[in-house]
This record gives structure tokens, C-alpha cells and sequence, in this order.
């Protein structure tokens, strides 16, 4: 139940978004060209960072949502839970492996983050500028966890996220929610 009574039992963030417009319209404008404009990290590579990234930053809200999101965009069910438990060995790029290593890291532990970690996403033929995408990605995660806990907000059911992982995929982070799309003067 969220924290904020007057809020519906099944509240999530765009009551909140919708209620606050004039902050979450720009925020989600960012998460859309975060998640799915021009980077060197496919939208499907992006997800799996941004998911893991909640999970390690403790938001089971977030995960059970992208989750989801991450499967519909092909991953193999299992694959989350192999990296979360430190297994990198699955079938990957080796070249992403040092990529979700570090948004783990970030997320769950920023202050032990070292040039090794950088280093590494490097070595593995990544610039700076997709190390900015982990890293935004990232926080951007750790932010909705503070969000949804700060609220109080319950995961959605499995079937739910499975249902609106398909909607995230076809509209993106924007028009998934209509009101904030529509600029309102």
C-alpha cells in the first residue's frame, strides 16, 4: 500500500508523473533519449543495464517491471538472475560483460567503483561516451528505486510487467504516457 493514502492501492509512477508534469515530462523525455536514442548500446542493451542496475540497487518494483522488458526484447529467461548471482559466464558478448559489471558495481556498491572498473570497460572497446550511458543508465535506475520506495509502491504481478513490457517496447518512455507526451500550455 502506498505511503500516501490518498493514492490508489495499485499506484506506480505515473500517478506521480501526472501529478507533477512539469518534472516528469523533461525526466521522461530523458529517459527516452537515454533508453532509446542514439547510443553505442542496442535499447535491448540499455534495458538489460538499466534492469540490473535496479536489481543490484535493491528495487524489486523496478525489476519486476523491466524485467520483463529485458525478455520481450529477447533475452533468455535466467540470464538476469546468472549475472545478479556474479555468473557471467552466459551467453553474451564478452564485450557487454564488463559493461553490466560495472552498472552492478555502481549500483550497489558507487563508493568501490575504480579506475580497474573504467579500465575495463575500455579494454573491452567501449568510449566515453558509452561509458556515460552506463553510468546515466545507471543512476537513472537507482533513481526510480528511490522513487518507488519513497512511495511505497508495490511490484506489479508478473503478468502485469509482461503485459506492459510490450507497451514500453512499442511507445517507449515518453508516449507511454500520454499525458506527459502532449505538451499542455
Amino acid at each position: 500500500m502506498p505511503f500516501i493514502k490518498t493514492l490508489p492501492e495499485d499506484a506506480g509512477p505515473p500517478v506521480i508523473y501526472n501529478t507533477y508534469p512539469d518534472i516528469y515530462r523533461p525526466w521522461s523525455e530523458m529517459s527516452e533519449a537515454m533508453m532509446n536514442g542514439p547510443s553505442a548500446f542496442s535499447a535491448a542493451e540499455r534495458e538489460l543495464i538499466f534492469t540490473l542496475a535496479a536489481k543490484a540497487s535493491g528495487s524489486d518494483f523496478v525489476y519486476a517491471a523491466h524485467s520483463e522488458v529485458v525478455y520481450a526484447r529477447g533475452y533468455p529467461r535466467g540470464i538476469l538472475d546468472s549475472l545478479l548471482a556474479g555468473d557471467f559466464d552466459v551467453d553474451l558478448p564478452e564485450a557487454l560483460k564488463p559493461v553490466l559489471a560495472l552498472a552492478i558495481k555502481l549500483a550497489a556498491t558507487p563508493n568501490e567503483v575504480t579506475q580497474a572498473d573504467a579500465d575495463a570497460v575500455a579494454a573491452a572497446g567501449w568510449d566515453e561516451v558509452a561509458y556515460h550511458d552506463i553510468v546515466s543508465i545507471t543512476a537513472r535506475a537507482v533513481f526510480m528505486h528511490r522513487l518507488t520506495a519513497g512511495f511505497g509502491f508495490n511490484p506489479m504481478s508478473p503478468e502485469r510487467a509482461r503485459q506492459r513490457a510490450q507497451a514500453r517496447i512499442s511507445k517507449g518512455y515518453l508516449n507511454l504516457y500520454p499525458d506527459l507526451a502532449a505538451k499542455k500550455d
